[in-house]
C-alpha cells in the first residue's frame, strides 16, 4: 500500500499541459494522479502557454540537467499592430501601430524572418526570472524598475511561416536553450515596423520527446492506472538514461 506521501515511482510523463495552470501546478496534479512522491519538471511553460511539458518522477529527475540544455520546438501566434510590456497577451500595451496599419503581408513577412535565422542576439525581457543581484528581473519590472539586460546569444535552426492573415501568423520555432519566443514576437514586430507580440504558444517538441507522445491531463486522470502513462528509466532514449539504472534494468 503506498504511504501518504505516495509511491517511490522512477520515470517520465509528458505530458501535454492544458491552458490556464502555472507548469508547477500542472505537475503537482500529474503526481497526485499516479500518486508519486518525488517529481520535478524540466522546463516553465506559462500559463496562457500549451504543449509538452515533461514531468520526472523519482530517479528521473536526474534528467532534468539534460532536458534543461535540450533544443525546444514552438507554435506560436504573434499579434500585430500592439506591443505589450512583457512581450505576450498578458502584459499592457505599451505602443500602437500607426493608424494607417493595414496589416502584414505574407511575403514581407516571410522577409522579415530571415534576420532572424541562425545565430543571433537576443536581449531577455525583464519580465523574467532571470536574476539580477539574488533578485528575479519580474520583481524589479512589478516595481517599474527596467534594468540593463546584455544580449545572449541563441540559436534559431529553424522558423517557418505557417500561416499568415494580416493581423495574425502562426510560425513554428526550433530554437536552442535560453530563447524567449516571446522575445522573437516583439523583435519581429519591431522589424515590419509595425509592433506586436505573443498571443498563443505551444510547445510541440523539446529534444526527442515530441507533443505527439504526449497525454492530456483529464486523460492521464481518468486512467484505470495513470502510472502505466510513464515511460520506464530503461525505455528512455540514449544518452538520457541515468547511469543509476542497472543493467538488469535496461535489458527489462
Amino acid at each position: 500500500m503506498a504511504s501518504r506521501r505516495g509511491q517511490l515511482l522512477d520515470g517520465v510523463l509528458l505530458l501535454d499541459k492544458p491552458e490556464g495552470l502555472s507548469s508547477n501546478h500542472a505537475l503537482q496534479r500529474a503526481k497526485r494522479a499516479v500518486d508519486a512522491r518525488k517529481a520535478g519538471h524540466t522546463g516553465t511553460l506559462d500559463p496562457f502557454a500549451t504543449g509538452l511539458l515533461i514531468c520526472c518522477f523519482g530517479r528521473a529527475t536526474k534528467i532534468s540537467a539534460a532536458m534543461l540544455e535540450a533544443d525546444k520546438i514552438y507554435e506560436a501566434t504573434i499579434t500585430f499592430g500592439e506591443e505589450t510590456d512583457s512581450g505576450d497577451l498578458t502584459g499592457h500595451i505599451v505602443a500602437r501601430a500607426g493608424a494607417d496599419f493595414s496589416g502584414v503581408r505574407a511575403d514581407a513577412l516571410e522577409s522579415a524572418l530571415e534576420g532572424f535565422r541562425g545565430e543571433i542576439e537576443q536581449i531577455p525581457p525583464m519580465v523574467s526570472a532571470l536574476k539580477r543581484d539574488g533578485k528575479p528581473l519580474y520583481e524589479y519590472a512589478r516595481q517599474g524598475i527596467e534594468l540593463e539586460r546584455p544580449p545572449r546569444r541563441i540559436t534559431i535552426h529553424a522558423l517557418d511561416l505557417l500561416a499568415c492573415d494580416g493581423q495574425t501568423a502562426r510560425v513554428r520555432v526550433h530554437c536552442s536553450k535560453g530563447t524567449y519566443v516571446r522575445t522573437l514576437a516583439q523583435d519581429i514586430g519591431r522589424a515590419l515596423g509595425c509592433l506586436g507580440h505573443l498571443s498563443a504558444l505551444r510547445r510541440t517538441a523539446a529534444g526527442p520527446f515530441s507533443i505527439e507522445q504526449a497525454i492530456g491531463l483529464e486523460a492521464l486522470q481518468a486512467l484505470e492506472a495513470p502510472a502505466s502513462a510513464l515511460i520506464p528509466l530503461h525505455a528512455l532514449p540514449d544518452g538520457l538514461r541515468p547511469a543509476s539504472v542497472s543493467t538488469e534494468e535496461n535489458i527489462l
